[in-house]
């Protein structure tokens, strides 16, 4: 069995020398960043915005982003406006297309960063500076045309924060926060202290599951069945209740857990609005989830935090800090593993390998519960 902590992945990571200091420049007064997805790419981009944030206090900061996603950000005090053009979907096109321009031009930016690689930014920017209203500086994770303030090559297997983090020190912005830095409103404050009142939930009594991930992704789930007996055997040590979270694809997963566990079982699922998820999670003992964006996201709490890893590479794509721990097998024993699900797979097994047993160990050695 193969563990990752944090600093195993990013302390290694060589980041670039300083090729320009941008807030030396004195002239960048209006910044677009531009993540468009997908959750926890955009939830582990939040620690690159504070670090932007913090080294332009004065100027004025914008973020695009897709519709899904502008409820992350409707009270964060770093951004002026967050805007969305629906380019995936309902603004497919040239219609979009020309409507993210118009938008980006009338925003006069000093200076753009493209924190998403993406073909399809890479076009609109190049459209942007051949249309007469370009913007000076242009920064993003990976190099070539048209951007202009880009990191060195990377290997493959560097931690999509390190990229980010590369950029910025490139452009002489420090990068110094470490985790996701997400602003949650009182409304959402509220809203999860009145089901934690509901549910009986007492601060630092109860674990928190997340079991699913999108449908598309299911190969990434480790299975409710050993969910379900984490749980048990997480209960047996003293933790009064059992905290189910997920969204209408993970519904059937976490039914099934919370039938498993009986009256301790406090099954969230569909009951919550994303940002609640974060007090929740604050105020729990311990987190074991899958590698899902909702991981990610509450990463954020500094809540110690198993993630249990199959087919994806925890050296690319595990939640940031010191608080996390991934669980995976190990490659020589499971040639396939880091597959990226690019297959169907009838068998599993870089998760079936993965015992409750093993994941109760690691978890209660990090929250410091008797076994």
């Amino acid at each position: 069995m193969h563990i990752l902590r944090y600093d195993d992945v990013h302390s290694h990571v060589q980041m670039p020398s300083t090729r320009i200091n941008l807030p030396a420049q004195g002239n960048i007064r209006r910044i677009l960043i531009i993540k468009w997805s997908a959750l926890g790419d955009i939830a582990v981009a939040t620690a690159i915005m504070q670090d932007i944030r913090n080294a332009f206090p004065h100027a004025t900061i914008d973020l695009n982003t897709m519709p899904a996603f502008e409820r992350l950000f409707r009270e964060d005090p770093r951004f002026n406006d967050v805007f969305s053009v629906d380019l995936r979907k309902t603004e497919r096109g040239w219609k979009g297309m020309r409507r993210w321009l118009q938008r980006v031009r009338a925003g006069n930016y000093d200076l753009l960063i493209a924190l998403q690689n993406s073909d399809r930014i890479r076009l609109l920017v190049t459209f942007l500076q051949l249309s007469g209203k370009g913007i000076q500086y242009r920064m993003a994770n990976d190099r070539g045309l048209p951007y202009n303030v880009t990191p060195p090559n990377m290997p493959l297997e560097t931690h999509g924060f390190d990229r980010m983090r590369a950029a910025l020190v490139t452009a002489g912005i420090p990068a110094e926060t470490k985790l996701p830095r997400l602003y949650v409103p009182q409304a959402n404050r509220q809203r999860a202290m009145a089901l934690a009142e509901a549910h009986g939930l007492v601060q630092r009594d109860y674990a928190v599951l997340l079991p699913g991930c999108q449908a598309a992704g299911y190969l990434k789930r480790w299975g409710a069945t050993r969910y379900a007996v984490l749980g048990q055997k997480l209960h047996a040590a003293g933790l009064k209740k059992i905290v189910i979270l997920g969204g209408p694809d993970e519904a059937e997963e976490c039914d099934a857990i919370a039938r498993l566990c009986e009256d301790y079982a406090v099954n969230l699922c569909g009951k919550t609005e994303i940002l609640d998820l974060l007090p929740i999670c604050e105020n729990a003992r311990c987190i074991v989830g899958n590698d899902t964006g909702t991981a990610h996201l509450v990463a954020a709490t500094q809540t110690p935090m198993l993630v249990i890893f199959g087919p994806t590479d925890p050296r690319r794509a595990m939640p940031i800090g010191h608080h996390v721990v991934a669980l995976q097998v190990d490659v020589a024993d499971m040639p396939c593993l880091n597959c990226y699900c690019q297959k169907a797979c009838a068998h599993q097994s870089c998760m079936t390998a993965i015992t409750p047993e093993r994941a109760f160990a690691e978890i209660t050695a990090m929250a410091n519960l008797t076994a």
